[in-house]
């Protein structure tokens, strides 16, 4: 029997109306996400349903292995914001839970028919629902209907013959430093956002002043180094090059995520910030003092200049005007 908190947040989720619906993680909503609930968003159309999707939080994989430490590429507010815009009519999340594992996927099934006036599933091959992930692609096919479900099952998008679009391919990127990749599989630049907060501020003394943003201990980071990036402090967006590293010229602390806006000088001290990483400078490095860090950074800046310059051009050959 399925929770009635469970139950509740699926209520959350109804709107009145019979469904289509996706259920997942869905972490990064990378292309392969987007194929899905596109397909979701059409078949619901072709029935005359309303689609909704429900994205599980934390991963399953940590409820059930509490060793197992999963690093998001999104949180679950940017996931689900991202969902809502790929056109669908609801979006909610449902908090994967100890007495959520021990649910049958016939109890699972069954509960989502019944709050959700759900009518049909749709999910890629790998789904799983229910306990032990005994409601795989095969178990669905055979049992939804007996609960009023239809069940469709969507081909995966592929990056190559050999291998699927996927969030952990995403990881793998990022945590090379490759966010170029990322953005490939993605369909977007990969982005961290998070309040400003303060640092030490020894950039503003040796005039580089940076805006530190906090990001919770359980995203992806890139590997260290020095990226090209994007700035958005509310809807406007700024040129920016963004250091993330452990400061190993003055203490080799815990890594921080530093950005210094180009032509910039604002105070945004608890303001939100977005970062979109666009491109890899350089790895991080050691300097012998504070004055050939600041000769470095001044070098990172006029690339960075330089590196949107050019994709300022490239957009201008690609996109002529009319």
């Amino acid at each position: 029997m399925i929770t009635a908190f469970a139950r509740e947040q699926f209520r959350q989720l109804a709107i009145g109306r019979p469904m289509a619906v996706t259920i997942g993680v869905f972490d990064g909503v990378h292309r392969g996400h987007q194929a899905l609930i596109g397909r979701l968003v059409a078949a619901a159309r072709e029935r005359g349903l309303a689609s909704g999707v429900i994205t599980l939080h934390p991963a399953p994989i940590t409820v059930i292995r509490p060793d197992v430490r999963v690093m998001y590429i999104t949180s679950l507010e940017e996931r689900i914001e991202l969902l809502r815009g790929l056109g669908v009519d609801a979006v909610g999340s449902l908090t994967f839970t100890s007495e959520l594992s021990l649910v049958s996927a016939a109890d699972f099934i069954a509960a989502m028919r019944e709050t959700l006036d759900m009518r049909l599933l749709v999910g890629g091959p790998d789904i799983t629902i229910g306990r032990a992930r005994e409601g795989n692609a095969q178990w669905l096919a055979t049992h939804a209907a007996e609960i009023g479900v239809e069940v469709e099952i969507v081909a995966p998008l592929m990056e190559s013959a050999a291998s699927k679009i996927g969030s952990s391919g995403v990881r793998e990127a990022v945590a090379a430093g490759d966010v170029e990749a990322a953005a490939q599989l993605l369909g977007r630049p990969f982005s961290v956002r998070g309040p400003v907060i303060h640092g030490f501020e020894r950039g503003r003394t040796i005039g580089f002043p940076t805006a530190n943003i906090a990001v919770s201990a359980d995203r992806v980071l890139p590997a260290l180094g020095v990226y090209v990036s994007r700035a958005q402090l509310g809807e406007t967006v700024y040129p920016s090059v963004t250091n993330i590293g452990r400061r190993p010229t003055f203490d080799d602390g815990p890594p921080s995520i530093e950005t210094f806006i180009l032509d910039f000088d604002q105070d945004v001290y608890g303001r939100e910030l977005k970062l979109e990483l666009l491109h890899r400078l350089r790895g991080e490095l050691r300097f012998d003092g504070v004055a050939a860090l600041v000769e470095q950074i001044g070098r990172d800046a006029a690339d960075a200049r330089r590196w949107h310059a050019g994709q300022g051009e490239r957009s201008r050959v690609l996109d002529p005007p009319t």
